[in-house]
C-alpha cells in the first residue's frame, strides 16, 4: 500500500485547511491511520489516530477541539479537518497506517508513512 498526502498551504491564522490521505495498492481498511507533524528541526510528532472502522478517534491535547480525524474506507481516504490553525501548527504533515490503534501515537508504530504535506500558517 501506498499512502499520498496532500492539501497542505499557506494560510492565516484563524483558517481552516483539510488534509487529504489517499490509498493506493492495497486496502485502507486494514489499517489504523493516524496523522503526524515534524516542524524544522524537531521530531516527529503524533496528531491523531483513527481505528480501522472509524469508530475510535484520538487527539494530541493542543489539537482537541480543532482537528478532526476521519476516513472513508470505501474510497481508501483519510482526512484531517484543521479549524482555528495557529502559527504553532506549521509544520510538515504526514499521514501513517499501522496495525496496533493504541501505539499509534509512536512514530515507530508506523508501518507506512505517506510523503508529507507542508502546512505553514503565519500572518
Amino acid at each position: 500500500v501506498q499512502l499520498q498526502a496532500s492539501g497542505g498551504g499557506l494560510v492565516r491564522p484563524g483558517d481552516s485547511l483539510r488534509l487529504s490521505c489517499a490509498a493506493s495498492g492495497g486496502t485502507l481498511s486494514n489499517y489504523d491511520m493516524g496523522w503526524f507533524r515534524q516542524a524544522p528541526g524537531k521530531e516527529r510528532d503524533f496528531v491523531a489516530r483513527i481505528s480501522r472502522r472509524g469508530g475510535l478517534t484520538y487527539y494530541e491535547g493542543s489539537v482537541k477541539g480543532r482537528f478532526t480525524i476521519s476516513r472513508d474506507n470505501a474510497k481508501n481516504m483519510l482526512y484531517l479537518q484543521m479549524n482555528n490553525l495557529r502559527p504553532a501548527d506549521t509544520a510538515m504533515y504526514y499521514c501513517a497506517a499501522g496495525s496496533d490503534y493504541n501505539n499509534l501515537i509512536l512514530a515507530s508504530a508506523a508501518e507506512l508513512w505517506g510523503q508529507g504535506t507542508l502546512v505553514t500558517v503565519s500572518s
